[in-house]
């Protein structure tokens, strides 16, 4: 059978202020016609299908769409979408029932408790839900999804005021990989004949970062082992978005976002995976589908005099967009004055090119070459939720409590963003 593994498509994403609604929808389109094309049994979303947990109105809407596309064109192909750190529960489980009726699952949020008091029947509600029978072209089961969304500290673990914080990222890890075994030696009861495939919305040891990429796990883990996981045939992890390989092994792996989500993710093609199982051979490979540019950023750098030539040879750049499309730049300039008519001198440079300039940054030369140095995140980086998480990082909570303080700031944005479409 064959796979296709996706995942972070921060639907909704204001990215400098531009809206990505158009670069979205094109990207889901030409997914449907991949699946299409490359016959595709199954497709897991692994996390951060939305970028925010109050979505706007067109980013479900883009979800909608290709949920009813994807099931319209590819009737037999099974869609699961998992939460990540930027989902919410709610929205998610909101549709859950009426998506079963289109051939697709979601799995909001994790409930270990409910594996612990015995019972490992198929008849539990939760344990239907995250154990899966992918089927093949003939409609047979041909692998078992171990269906893991982002777990959180609260739904995994109680917080004890003696612990040390490496006592309670060392308790974390260790339930966590529990709660793997856990569903692996269930797959394996159930499903004895078939590859099982696992799903997680983690950083791992070693994960390539960029700056899109915030820490999920806040104060309590920072990575998880990849020696930890079982030994399942294909773990399809998200979170990180850059495509990468866990540990030199082919089937534990990052198929990253499928567009850049911040300037620091240029200069690498996005990709999805397709994944090949077999019955009685597992895991076979996992092949690489490069993804369009739907939206083509760039990122100049340099003196002045260097930006200036850069923005003059646009030309090559500019040739190739579409009807009606502008290149997004971003611009790092390299001085020791503050230069307070940049703005004005690069509008003037740009002229009537369809260039849009999202980002200005001032890099102080002399600065830049302390060892100690580290580029701060500016205000303009961050969305109000992360502000807030920051925030509440800083402050000595258990997570029952921290919980509760973003269940009622999501409530809040959700009112103020309702009032302000009204």
């Amino acid at each position: 059978m064959k796979i296709l593994h996706t995942s972070d498509w921060h639907l909704g994403q204001l990215f400098y202020g531009k809206s990505r609604e158009q670069e979205q929808a094109s990207f889901l389109r030409w997914l449907v016609e991949q699946v299409r094309l490359h016959q595709i049994d199954a497709v897991l979303v692994v996390g951060d299908i939305f970028d925010t947990g109050t979505p706007p109105s067109y980013a479900r809407a883009l979800y909608n769409q290709f949920i009813v596309r994807l099931h319209q064109e590819c009737p037999t192909c099974q869609l699961v979408l998992l939460a990540g750190n930027h989902d919410s529960v709610a929205v998610l489980n909101e549709s859950k029932g009426l998506l079963n009726a289109l051939n697709t699952q979601v799995i909001a949020g994790a409930d270990p408790e409910s594996l612990d008091d015995g019972t490992d029947d198929l008849a539990s509600e939760h344990l239907r839900d995250v154990l899966i029978a992918l089927t093949d072209a003939k409609q047979k089961p041909a692998a078992v999804l171990c269906a893991i969304p982002f777990l959180r500290p609260s739904d995994l673990m109680r917080s004890r005021s003696d612990q040390s914080a490496e006592q309670r990222q060392q308790q974390l890890t260790q339930q966590i990989q529990g709660y793997y075994r856990q569903l692996f030696d269930l797959a394996n009861k159930h499903y004895p004949e078939l590859p099982v495939v696992m799903t997680g919305h983690l950083t791992t040891v070693g994960a390539s970062t960029s700056e899109s990429v915030k820490d999920i796990y806040i104060g309590t883990l920072d990575a998880f082992p990849a020696n930890a996981f079982p030994p399942a045939d294909y773990i399809a992890l998200g979170h990180i978005h850059r495509p990468q390989k866990v540990a030199k092994t082919e089937h534990i792996r990052y198929c990253g976002s499928p567009m850049a989500l911040s300037f620091d993710e240029l200069g690498r093609e996005k990709e999805v995976l397709i994944v090949e199982l077999q019955p009685e051979l597992g895991f076979v490979k996992a092949e690489s589908l490069t993804v369009p540019v739907f939206q083509p950023l760039i990122r100049l750098s340099g003196s002045l005099s260097d930006i200036e030539t850069q923005l003059s040879d646009l030309s090559d750049e500019t040739a190739k967009l579409a009807s009606g499309q502008t290149l997004w730049v971003e611009i790092n300039v390299q001085t020791e004055d503050y230069l307070a008519d940049l703005q004005p001198r690069i509008e003037a440079l740009i002229g009537e090119q369809p260039v849009e300039v999202l980002r200005i940054r001032r890099e102080n030369r002399a600065r830049s070459t302390l060892a100690d140095h580290k580029p701060s995140v500016q205000l303009d980086e961050l969305t109000p939720e992360e502000v807030f998480l920051k925030r509440l990082s800083q402050e000595e909570l258990d997570e029952d409590r921290r919980s509760a303080l973003i269940d009622c700031f999501q409530q809040i944005q959700s009112g103020m963003q309702e009032e302000s479409a009204q």
